[in-house]
């Protein structure tokens, strides 16, 4: 098996670390310098998809719906996302880091099927909690995968995204039976309780990594029933 070679290495914000993108043959890692283990590939995806798939199943025959991804990775969020609405939907991605914007516009894009070339798909370099406060209802649906779930392990900082507070302020900008799904490597059950108490309807859905097969993460749906 050839060996993996580093194509580029990143600097994370908020002095987060620094993020690396290897290849290879025609396989794709991006991981954290210095912590052992993959934080995504290529081969392995099935849960991100599927977090568009359930967070947007509600707008299948939904004209002009808005949806919000945060966290671009590899692509497959939004790729799975602008799938899931109509050709006259818009999908926003929101990512942290620009070095993986530029990946995604490289080779890294072929995974996904280059979304960011889909005319409905429009891009926003800066954290994603900056776009939760708008005064108006915004979005159908918002799609989070900033990490490896509410507990922000990669960047402690993220831990933010998921408090109470936040979780209001993403509520009021999600539309009338609106959907915030959120990616886990994990269950736990506080954050389900955390999503109640912002007023949310919640149920979970346990996913695995690959289709009917690898380990089983956790898609938080919460809707806004208001």
């Amino acid at each position: 098996m050839n060996p993996w070679t580093v194509l580029d290495i990143a600097d994370i914000p908020n002095n987060g670390g620094q993020l690396k993108l290897s290849r290879r043959e025609d396989e794709f890692s991006i991981s954290i310098v210095g912590v052992r283990g993959e934080l995504m590939g290529s081969r392995v995806h099935n849960s991100e998809e599927e977090l568009a798939t359930l967070g947007c199943a509600h707008l299948k025959n939904i004209e002009q719906a808005k949806v919000l991804v945060g966290g671009l990775g590899i692509g497959f969020t939004l790729a799975s996302a602008l799938k899931a609405v109509k050709p006259s939907s818009k999908v926003i991605v929101a990512e942290l880091i620009p070095a993986v914007v530029k990946w995604n516009k490289g080779p890294l894009g072929e995974c996904a099927g280059f979304p960011l070339n889909d005319p409905r798909t429009e891009v926003y370099e800066g954290d994603v909690a900056a776009l939760f406060n708008n005064s108006q209802p915004t979005f159908d649906a918002i799609l989070l995968d900033v990490d490896n779930g509410p507990e922000g392990f990669t960047n402690s900082k993220n831990k933010s995204l998921y408090s109470l507070d936040s979780l209001k302020k993403m509520r009021s900008q999600l539309n009338s039976g609106g959907v915030l799904a959120v990616w886990s490597a994990w269950h736990d059950p506080r954050f389900t309780t955390q999503l109640k108490k912002a007023k949310f309807k919640v149920e979970t859905k346990t996913v695995r990594e690959r289709k009917g097969k690898g380990r089983r993460h956790t898609i938080y749906l919460a809707r806004n029933s208001k």
